[in-house]
């Protein structure tokens, strides 16, 4: 038999000191939920505390060290007595051409924004089955659709983890668990700041490609991540929540129209596809 479920939900969220993270944990806890609110720096959250007291738990956290995660998992179920919502949020973006990526920086990215979320995801997994309820969220992208040069390594992240996701949601429906991907668009957070940016090597060679596609880049409309909780909040409350996700209002035009071309370029190679069938 599932736990009761109490008035106002137990959220575990990565990535609070800034961004989206950040903007979410503070309004979750304004609208009297309970957060287990992590950062790889105790420090960056510790105001937290000192505005939401005992609706609020901060815990250091490394995404990429799985067994700080699964103590972090466990210790907030422990101190809060459940988990409503895990949302795998902390990651950052690598810049740099293809070609111009070391294996390094390319395995480290990847050990935050993919590796990272599944230790979270298989810490939490036993309790929300335990329970017989949970949400499990996840911050990915537009960028886990469509993809953009300069940083197709960071797109390459968000469509592992929307794919991670998708066999997530179909593996847990059983338990009594739900499964949302959240694909923001282009918002004015810190994700553009140093702290959430690494740079791979520059090659002169890409020197004015890069210098036009930072120009674009800035032309961007960007939306106001104060706008985003209450979306958040129906998501996060609604019985039967979507799968997928689009936060803001210029992702589903783009989405579409990358879409068709796709299906216009199998649909036009059809005859040559079908003949390989044998």
């Amino acid at each position: 038999m599932a736990q009761q479920k109490e008035n106002g939900k137990v959220w575990f969220i990565t990535g609070s000191s800034r961004g989206f993270g950040r903007v979410w944990t503070e309004a979750a806890l304004k609208r009297g939920d309970k957060v287990a609110a992590t950062a790889r720096k105790l420090a960056s959250i510790a105001d937290l505390k000192e505005k939401y007291s005992d609706n609020v738990l901060t815990l250091e956290l490394d995404v990429t060290k799985p067994e700080q995660v699964k103590a972090a998992v466990e210790q907030a179920y422990v101190h809060f007595g459940k988990l409503d919502i895990v949302l795998n949020n902390a990651g950052y973006s690598l810049v740099g051409a293809i070609e111009e990526a070391h294996a390094d920086d390319i395995r480290a990215l990847y050990e935050t924004n993919i590796l990272g979320p599944v230790s979270v995801i298989q810490a939490a997994l036993p309790i929300m089955r335990k329970q017989e309820y949970g949400h499990i969220m996840g911050t990915s992208s537009n960028l886990g659709h469509v993809t953009l040069p300069v940083i197709g390594y960071y797109c390459s992240s968000k469509w592992a983890f929307e794919a991670i996701y998708e066999s997530l949601a179909t593996e847990v429906k059983q338990f009594g668990i739900k499964v949302t991907i959240i694909e923001p668009g282009a918002y004015a957070t810190e994700f553009g700041s140093p702290e959430s940016l690494r740079f791979a090597q520059n090659m002169d060679v890409y020197g004015d490609f890069k210098a036009q596609f930072f120009e674009q880049l800035q032309a961007f409309e960007r939306g106001d991540p104060q706008a985003t909780p209450q979306a958040l909040f129906k998501i996060a409350d609604a019985e039967n929540p979507p799968l997928r996700f689009n936060l803001g209002s210029h992702n589903l035009p783009l989405t579409r129209a990358t879409y068709a071309e796709r299906l216009a370029t199998w649909e036009a190679w059809d005859e040559v596809s079908s003949s390989a069938q044998g």
